[in-house]
C-alpha cells in the first residue's frame, strides 16, 4: 500500500489526505510524539477551561486523550480531509459531546478573531514547510497569520515538530518578531517504543501585543531533563542548542546499536550557566570479552588530572579501558569552573544521562559501577584567574596528584587541556623549635595545598630532556666555568630557574613576549631575577634578530651563548604545530640563531608538531642550518626535543653521551642541595638518536 506522497507538495493537498486516510482505515496515525510523552509539556500550560483549536488533526488520538484525562474538553479539531473528519466524527460521536471535528482549511478559517486560548499543531507545520520555495513560505506565512488572528492575547500556539533547521528558524523568527515569547521544549523519549531516532520538540509560543519599536526578543529552551528554561540571546543560538540535542540523540542511537570504532567525545553543560560541566569520552575495548558484569562502567577522572597521558590521550584511555576490564568505559572529566558535591553527588547527577550511552547487549537493570583513582574526585583550587592581551584568559591552579603531592599549574583557557607550566609544591613543615599544637587548636586542613615551590623538581619531561642536552657542550669540564644561556619562553619559569640554581656560574637571559607571564611566574611560581638572571620583555624573533645584527655590524663581538633554548608556544591553534610558532623554524631566522651561538654550543628546541608533513619540513630546514642534529622523543607525549649543533665535529656516540651525562649529574648533585632521585640525566639521553 503506497501512502507516501509522490512529491512534498502533496502534503498540502486535500485529495492526498483523503486517499491516505481511506487507505489507512480506522487505525490512528501518530506522526510522532504520543500523548504520554507530550502530556508533561501540555499540562504545564493548558487549563481545563481553555478553548482549544487543533489544526491538521488527522486521525491522531491526541485530542481524545486530552479530553479523556480531563486536561480540557472544549476542543475543536479541523482538517482539510473530508474522509478523516467523517471518520473522527464517527469515532468520537456521543462519547465526547463537547469536542467537535470540522472540515476547514487552516489557511482560511471561519472562526472570529481571538476565539481560542490554545492552538495545537502536531506535525502540521512540518508537513506544510517541506522546502523553502517562495510559494511554500507564503503558505506558511498565511498559516501563521491565521493562527495569530484566532488566538487571544496571552494564548499559546503549541507546535509539535522534529525541528528541522528551516522549520524551527521560520517559526521562531516569525513569532519572535511579532513580539511573542518563544520557548522550545524537548519531549522526553519513549525508549524502545520511540518511532523516530530524532527527538521531538514542542514550540510553545505565547502571544503578546506587539510593542512599537525594537522590543527585546525572549527566546528560551527547556531540555527534557529540567523544568527551568534557559534563556538564549538569538535565534541562531536557539537553533544551535536544538541541533546539539539532535546530534546527541543520533549519537546515543548509534552507540546503543554498535560498538564505536573511534572514541566519541561530548560535553554535558551546566543547567544554569550553559557552560561545559562534564567532558565524556566513550571508549570501547575490543580486547575485553563482555560478560554480565563487565559490559559498562563510568570512570571519574580526579580534578586536575585530565591532562595526564592515561586520561588525556586516546591511547591512554584505550589502555585504561582494557586494564579496567570493561567492554565500554565512559571517562568523565570535571571542569574547573564548576562545583561538585563529591563522588556520590556526581553519581546521582550522571546516572540517568550516562545510561543513554550504554553499549548494545547491556542486561536489563544492570548495576553500572562508577570508578575513580582512590575513590575520590581529587582536589583543584584556582589560585588566580586573569586575562592577558596576548595569551588570553588563563588560570593558576593547585591540584592534588598521586598520594599527598600537590602541583601548581598554569593553563591557558584557549587550550584548556594543555598544562602550560607546572611546579611541585613543597610539603608544609613545622618551624624549628615550634611547640606541639594544643589539642583544642584547629588542625590544618589536609585538602589545603602548600604554598612554597619545589625548585629542585622539573615536572615536565621535556624540560628534563632540555637540561640534559647541556651534556653536549664541549670542553673537559662537565659544567662549564662560565655558561651563557638564552631561554626564549618564560612560562612559569621552571626551566630557567633550574639552570640558574644548579649551574652556579650560569648567566641566564630569558625572553618573554607577554609581560603578564613575568608577573605570574614571579607571584605564583617562585621566579625571581638577579645578577645572573634577567628577563627581557620582547618578541623572541626581534630579540634574536637584534643580537645577530649587532654581531654582524660589530664583527669584534663574538657569538654570545653556549646554549639557546626555545620553549615557546604558538597562539595559532589552526596550525598543526603548537610549539614553536612557525616563524621560529624558518631558515633565515634559524641562521640568526646560529650566528649568536658559540661554535661548540647547542641549540635546544621543544618541537610539538602533529602534522607529519610539516614536521618533516621543519627537520629538513634544521638540518640545512645545523650539520649535527639529535632528537629525543618524550614518551607518551607529542613533544620531541631537538639538539642542534653548528659543527659536525662535536658528534658523540651514545656511550660518550652517557659518560658525559653521568659526569654532569655528579657535578650538579652537591651536598645539601636537593635533587630529584627520579631524574637521571643519562636516562634522558639514552633514547637520543642522530638525525
Amino acid at each position: 500500500m503506497e501512502l507516501l506522497p509522490r512529491s512534498p507538495g502533496e502534503f498540502g493537498s486535500a485529495r492526498y489526505w483523503d486517499r491516505f486516510f481511506r487507505q489507512r482505515g480506522q487505525r490512528p496515525f501518530e506522526w510522532y510524539g504520543a500523548f504520554p510523552e507530550l502530556c508533561p509539556v501540555l499540562q504545564k500550560y493548558v487549563r481545563p477551561r481553555d478553548k482549544v483549536l487543533v489544526v491538521g488533526c488527522g486521525n491522531s488520538e491526541l485530542s481524545e486523550q486530552m479530553y479523556d484525562v480531563g486536561m480540557c474538553e472544549d476542543i475543536v479539531n479541523i482538517d482539510i480531509s473530508d474522509a478523516v473528519i467523517r471518520q473522527m466524527q464517527e469515532r468520537s460521536g456521543s462519547k465526547r459531546p463537547k469536542m467537535s471535528y470540522l472540515l476547514m482549511d487552516m489557511l482560511q478559517m471561519d472562526f472570529p478573531d481571538a476565539h481560542f486560548q490554545v492552538v495545537l499543531d502536531k506535525g502540521t507545520l512540518d508537513a506544510v514547510l517541506t522546502d523553502e520555495e517562495e510559494a511554500t513560505l507564503a503558505k506558511v506565512d498565511k498559516m501563521f497569520a491565521e493562527i495569530s488572528r484566532v488566538l487571544q492575547v496571552g494564548g499559546r500556539y503549541f507546535c509539535v515538530s522534529l525541528a528541522q533547521t528551516h522549520v524551527l528558524k521560520k517559526a521562531v523568527k516569525y513569532f519572535s518578531q511579532e513580539g511573542w515569547v518563544v520557548r522550545v521544549h524537548q519531549v522526553a523519549g519513549s525508549g524502545d517504543k520511540q518511532q523516530f531516532v530524532l527527538p521531538v520538540f514542542v514550540y510553545v509560543m505565547t502571544k503578546f501585543r506587539k510593542i512599537p519599536g525594537s522590543a527585546p526578543q525572549i527566546l528560551e529552551i527547556c531540555p527534557e531533563e529540567q523544568d527551568k528554561p534557559m534563556r538564549v540571546e538569538s535565534v541562531e543560538r536557539l537553533v544551535a542548542a536544538v541541533k546539539d540535542r539532535q546530534h546527541y540523540a543520533l549519537l546515543c542511537s548509534q552507540l546503543s546499536k554498535t560498538p564505536c570504532g573511534e572514541q566519541v567525545s561530548l560535553d554535558l553543560c551546566d543547567k544554569e550557566s550553559g557552560r561545559p560541566r562534564y567532558t565524556l569520552h566513550v571508549v570501547d575495548s575490543p580486547l575485553v570479552k563482555p560478560s554480565r558484569d563487565n559490559h559498562f562502567a563510568i570512570f571519574i577522572i580526579p580534578q586536575g588530572r585530565e591532562t595526564e597521558w592515561l586520561f588525556g590521550t586516546e591511547e591512554g584511555r584505550r589502555q585504561l579501558a582494557t586494564s579496567a576490564g570493561f567492554g565500554r568505559l565512559v571517562t568523565v572529566a570535571l571542569h574547573r569552573e564548576q562545583h561538585y558535591e563529591g563522588m556520590a553527588g556526581i553519581q546521582a547527577e550522571l546516572s540517568g544521562k550516562v545510561m543513554e550511552l550504554a553499549p548494545p547487549g547491556l542486561p536489563a537493570r544492570q548495576q553500572v559501577p562508577f570508578l575513580s583513582v582512590g575513590g575520590d574526585i581529587g582536589v583543584r583550587t584556582v589560585r588566580h584567574r586573569d586575562t592577558s592581551p596576548l595569551s588570553g584568559e588563563y588560570v593558576v591552579e593547585d591540584v592534588k596528584g598521586d598520594g599527598t603531592c600537590y602541583f601548581r599549574r598554569l593553563v591557558f583557557l584557549c587550550n584548556r587541556n594543555v598544562v602550560q607550566s607546572e611546579a611541585r609544591l613543597l610539603a608544609r613543615t613545622p618551624l624549628t623549635g615550634q611547640k606541639k599544637r594544643r589539642k583544642d587548636k584547629k588542625k590544618p586542613n589536609p585538602a589545603e595545598p602548600p604554598a612554597a615551590i619545589d625548585k629542585s623538581y622539573l615536572c615536565c619531561e621535556h624540560h628534563k630532556a632540555m637540561v640534559a642536552g647541556l651534556c653536549l657542550l664541549g670542553g673537559p669540564d662537565p659544567v662549564p666555568a662560565l655558561l651563557a644561556v638564552l631561554v626564549v619562553g618564560l612560562g612559569g619559569g621552571s626551566l630557567p630557574l633550574f639552570v640558574h640554581d644548579y649551574f652556579s656560574q650560569a648567566r641566564v637571559a630569558v625572553v618573554e613576549i607577554d609581560p603578564s607571564m613575568l608577573e605570574v611566574a614571579t607571584r605564583w611560581f617562585g621566579f625571581s631575577q638577579g645578577d645572573r638572571m634577567r628577563v627581557h620583555i620582547s618578541d623572541g624573533l626581534d630579540y634574536v634578530a637584534k643580537l645577530a645584527a649587532e654581531g654582524t655590524i660589530l664583527q669584534s663581538i663574538p657569538a654570545q651563548y653556549d646554549a639557546i633554548m626555545f620553549d615557546v608556544d604558538s597562539k595559532d591553534l589552526t596550525v598543526g604545530m603548537s610549539c614553536p610558532p612557525p616563524a621560529f623554524v624558518e631558515k633565515p631566522f634559524l641562521q640568526k640563531v646560529k650566528t649568536i651561538l658559540k661554535p661548540e654550543g647547542v641549540f635546544v628546541l621543544n618541537l610539538v608538531c602533529r602534522d607529519a608533513q610539516l614536521k618533516e619540513s621543519v627537520l629538513a630546514t634544521l638540518r640545512e642550518v645545523f650539520p649535527l642534529l639529535y632528537a629525543r622523543c618524550i614518551e607518551g607525549e607529542v613533544n620531541e626535543i631537538l639538539f642542534c649543533q653548528p659543527s659536525p665535529k662535536g658528534r658523540q656516540d651514545p656511550a660518550e653521551l652517557g659518560a658525559r651525562a653521568r659526569a654532569l649529574e655528579g657535578a650538579l648533585r652537591q651536598p645539601g642541595r636537593p635533587w630529584d632521585s627520579s631524574y637521571v640525566l643519562a636516562d634522558m639521553l639514552q633514547a637520543v638518536k642522530i638525525l
